[in-house]
């Protein structure tokens, strides 16, 4: 049996001491799982399904928290802190994810978020992160047909929209004139296969082939003006620039929502915004 680093395995309890459980990591040994993480009742014997990394001394540490991101997988994740070798994420783990200067697209801000791959470093043998994810994205014909459901991660915008990672493998893009919902790098959603591209590309929308986008938007600018107190300051009159910053959507998109939520009689105009009608 082979322990596999930065994802989950399901091992042996061998032991229990004071501080904690010892597992069976085969070739690796005896692995400890900390007091703080044992799960009640859990006995010599039983099987634990955690996850495995490094500690503070670069010893094998099984824990029972679920990080942000495993081994092989691309996350969105905000920085802890910064250092002078480097940048170190928080992906939900007590040791933060550290990123190393030339690894960076740009240099990293403590409090921002960045799309990066996780992956084990060949030379160091620690997990470690990168944000040139393009590096590990898949250039093999992707297998997908018009139509067809994928779960995508938003990746970063780009004069054309935004390119997206597709089922943690193929890179596809999101059209901006197709977007007709608030959006940011890092937002997990799923996606339609417009077309694979004769060189291989992949174009994708968010709405299911057929379905009419201002409709879908209706729902989304509901549920805005519901988690905003039931106002918005936007309105027929507010430029174009605004409302596709605030709602990522044309002028046309969100004049259609908004005349089929008045029709609807479950909002009110007003000069200064929108308002959602108060329900009895």
């Amino acid at each position: 049996m082979s322990v596999e680093l930065g994802r989950y395995n399901t091992l042996r309890v061998v032991k229990e001491v004071d501080f904690g459980l010892y597992l069976d990591g085969g070739e690796e040994g005896e692995i400890l799982l900390p007091r703080r993480y044992v799960p009640a009742g859990c006995e010599p014997g039983d099987m634990l399904r955690v996850f495995i990394y490094l500690d503070n001394e670069e010893r094998l540490v099984a824990t029972t928290q679920e990080p942000l991101a495993q081994v092989g997988e691309f996350a969105c994740l905000r920085v802890a802190w910064v250092n002078q070798y480097g940048a170190f994420l928080d992906w939900g783990l007590l040791k933060d994810l550290f990123v190393p200067f030339a690894q960076q697209r740009e240099r990293m801000e403590v409090g921002r978020k960045y799309v990066v791959y996780v992956h084990v470093d060949e030379e160091s043998y620690r997990i470690v992160a990168t944000a040139k994810v393009e590096r590990y994205l898949s250039t093999r014909p992707a297998p997908y047909r018009p139509g067809e459901e994928v779960d995508v991660m938003l990746w970063r915008r780009t004069d054309l929209g935004y390119v997206a990672i597709i089922d943690n493998r193929y890179e596809g893009l999101v059209y901006a004139n197709e977007i007709f919902r608030p959006v940011e790098p890092g937002l997990r959603l799923l996606a339609y296969v417009k077309q694979v591209r004769p060189d291989g590309k992949i174009d994708l929308s968010l709405q299911r082939p057929g379905g009419r986008p201002e409709h879908d938007f209706a729902a989304v600018l509901l549920e805005h003006l519901r988690r905003h107190g039931g106002h918005i300051d936007q309105h027929d009159g507010s430029p174009a620039e605004e409302i596709y910053r605030v709602f990522g959507v044309s002028k046309k998109v969100f004049k259609r929502a908004v005349g089929e939520l008045y029709r609807k009689r479950l909002v009110t105009l007003a000069p200064d915004g929108i308002d959602l009608v108060a329900r009895k």
